[in-house]
């Protein structure tokens, strides 16, 4: 999905949390829970950066193969 495409399908009021698959050392990313047929993700260092955008099928996809 395109990057500002991901960001304004984002509510402003989204709540962002760190990822429990983020390895610390400053290296975390956020994603944001309950958006509708999205998983939005970005760089907790960049918050105000750009968000990708994952189908849930697509997040859960590659989550499985982080296992």
């Amino acid at each position: 999905m395109n990057n500002s495409r991901a960001s304004t399908l984002v509510p402003p009021d989204a709540k962002w949390r760190t990822s429990t698959y983020s390895g610390g050392n400053n290296e975390c990313i956020q994603v944001a829970d309950h958006v509708p047929h999205l998983v939005p993700v970005r760089d907790s260092k960049r918050p105000t950066g750009p968000v990708l955008g994952f189908s849930h099928h697509a997040w859960s996809t590659f989550l499985t193969h982080l296992a």
